[in-house]
C-alpha cells in the first residue's frame, strides 16, 4: 500500500470541497476501497474519511416513498421496518450480496460505487482497459465465466458487483448528489452507473468532488416483490444472474411489472420494452419467457460465459412467476 494523507471533515461542504482536489479519494466503510489500495489497483494520495457525516438515516418523503442516507449500512438497511415492509426486494437482495461482516460496514453510497470484481482487473500484471486505458481487455479472450453478455464494448465485458443497485434500478431509485461548491443535483440510478463503451475507466457519471449523500426511493410499485439470485454457492459469492422483480397481477393477467438483471452488464440491465410487453398478457411461466428474450436482445456471450444467456432468460421467468404464482 502507499503513503497517503488522511482527514475526517466535519460537515458536506468541507468534504467535497476536499474531494475536489487531485488524487482524493472519499472513503466510508472501505469494504472495497482499501482491498484495492493493497494490490496497488488503487492508489488515492488522499483520502477523505465521510463514515462520521450526519447521513445515516431513513425518513419517509412527502411523496410516501423513504429517502436512504448514504452512510446508512447495508445491515441496517436490509433490516429497517420500512424496507423489509414495502421494499422487500431491496431488503432480499442486501441479505443475498455479502456476508453480515461486510453488510455492518459498507454503506448506502458505497456499495453504489463499488468497482468490478473482475479478476483481471484485480491483476495488475494483466492488461486491463478499466485499469490502465488503452492496454486491452485480458478477460476478451481469457476466462470470462463471470463476465457480461450484454451492454459490454470491445474495451471491457466487466460487470457491477451491487446486488443492492439491482433492486434500486428496479425501484426507479434517485440518487442524491452534492457537488462541491454546494450545488445538489438528483440523478437516476441508470444515469449515474454507466456502460463501458470507450471508457471503461469511467463507471459512474459523477465528476470530481461531488459525494451521494442519499438514495430516495418513489412510493412502492404494486404488486408484489421479489430478489433471485443465481451463484455458485450459497452464501458470500457474486451473481452469475440476478432478477429483482415486481409484478401486479389481478385474473390471471398482468397490469404493469418491472425487472432489472445483475450480473450479466457493466450496471444494473433494464429492458422497459420488456415489461411494456407484458402489461395485459397472461401471468404464465411461457410469457414470462418471451419477455426475457426481448430483455435479453443483443446478448452475446465470450466463450466460458455463453451459459449465462439462457441461464438469465430461465432466471426471468423463475422470479416473475415466483410472484404471481405461475409457475
Amino acid at each position: 500500500m502507499r503513503p497517503f494523507t488522511y482527514e475526517r471533515p466535519a460537515d458536506i461542504a468541507n468534504a467535497t470541497s476536499a474531494g475536489s482536489v487531485p488524487g482524493a479519494r472519499f472513503i466510508a466503510g472501505g469494504t472495497n476501497l482499501l482491498d484495492l489500495m493493497k494490490i496497488d489497483v488503487e492508489k488515492p494520495a488522499h483520502l477523505i474519511d465521510v463514515s462520521r457525516l450526519p447521513l445515516s438515516e431513513v425518513s419517509e418523503t412527502d411523496a410516501g416513498g423513504l429517502r436512504i442516507g448514504a452512510m446508512v449500512s447495508n445491515a441496517d438497511l436490509a433490516a429497517h421496518a420500512r424496507v423489509r415492509e414495502r421494499y422487500p426486494m431491496l431488503s432480499l437482495a442486501l441479505l443475498n450480496g455479502a456476508s453480515a461482516q461486510l453488510r455492518n460496514q459498507a454503506t448506502t453510497g458505497g456499495n453504489l460505487l463499488q468497482r468490478t470484481r473482475c479478476p483481471y482487473f484485480y491483476d495488475t500484471a494483466k492488461p486491463c482497459n478499466k485499469r490502465q486505458p488503452g492496454s486491452g481487455c485480458s478477460a476478451m479472450q481469457g476466462f470470462n465465466r463471470m463476465h457480461a453478455i450484454i451492454g459490454a464494448s470491445e474495451a471491457c465485458i466487466a460487470v457491477h458487483p451491487s446486488d443492492m443497485a439491482v433492486a434500486m434500478s428496479a425501484l426507479d431509485a434517485q440518487i442524491e448528489v452534492r457537488s462541491p461548491g454546494g450545488a445538489m443535483r438528483t440523478v437516476a440510478i441508470d444515469e449515474l452507473l454507466r456502460l463501458p463503451e470507450d471508457e471503461p475507466q469511467r463507471d459512474h457519471t459523477l465528476s470530481t468532488g461531488e459525494l451521494i449523500t442519499a438514495v430516495t426511493l418513489p412510493p412502492p410499485p404494486p404488486g408484489k416483490q421479489t430478489y433471485r439470485k443465481v451463484r455458485d454457492r450459497a452464501s458470500f459469492a457474486f451473481a452469475l444472474v440476478s432478477v429483482a422483480a415486481v409484478v401486479d397481477a389481478e385474473g390471471g393477467r398482468v397490469r404493469s411489472a418491472r425487472f432489472a438483471l445483475g450480473g450479466v452488464a457493466h450496471r444494473p440491465w433494464r429492458s422497459l420494452p420488456a415489461e411494456q410487453a407484458l402489461s395485459g398478457q397472461a401471468a404464465r411461466h411461457a410469457v414470462y419467457e418471451a419477455a426475457a428474450t426481448v430483455a435479453l436482445t443483443g446478448a452475446q456471450g465470450h466463450g466460458h460465459n455463453d451459459f449465462k444467456i439462457p441461464l438469465a432468460t430461465r432466471t426471468v421467468a423463475r422470479a416473475l412467476s415466483d410472484v404471481t404464482g405461475r409457475g
